[in-house]
């Protein structure tokens, strides 16, 4: 038996797995207030994620123009952690509406700290952190 094949490594798919998914919500449990210009994030080759009710992820922004699965990322701006109440799938493309307001997009995750949390790294044309932002512990944050 040969190595099991990556689809998304081999450019086997090319648009969405999912033609529907339900929205991710969760609340944030923590606020950052830091920004890294040589961070060095080597974002997964996979454009998406699954995320159990319960598990905590942190919230990473980037307004690098060409960040996605693959790339490596530098510019950043720490949002925070979020706990989810309603699991899912996310992925590349999904918009991060944080407080009722949308924050970017996503474009790829980074499994630097994993099992213990994910990093989702979002597009924005402003890389600002949580406090910047006015971030709030128990603000809304919902993902789809």
């Amino acid at each position: 038996m040969g190595k099991n094949m990556d689809p998304y490594e081999e450019k086997l798919i090319t648009g969405s797995l999912c033609s529907k998914k339900a929205l991710v919500r969760g609340r944030v449990v923590a606020v950052m207030d830091a920004k890294l210009s040589h961070r060095g994030l080597q974002l997964i080759i996979s454009p998406t994620r699954a995320l159990l009710s319960g598990e905590i992820h942190e919230l990473i922004v980037t307004d690098e123009e060409d960040a996605g699965p693959g790339k490596v990322v530098n510019r950043i701006a720490y949002i925070g952690f979020f706990e989810l109440e309603k699991g899912g799938v996310v992925a590349k493309g999904d918009k991060v509406i944080l407080q009722g307001k949308s924050i970017g997009e996503i474009v790829g995750f980074d499994e630097t700290h994993a099992p213990n949390h994910l990093n989702i790294i979002i597009k924005s044309s402003k890389r600002k952190s949580g406090e910047e932002l006015g971030v709030e512990l128990g603000d809304m944050v919902t993902i789809g």
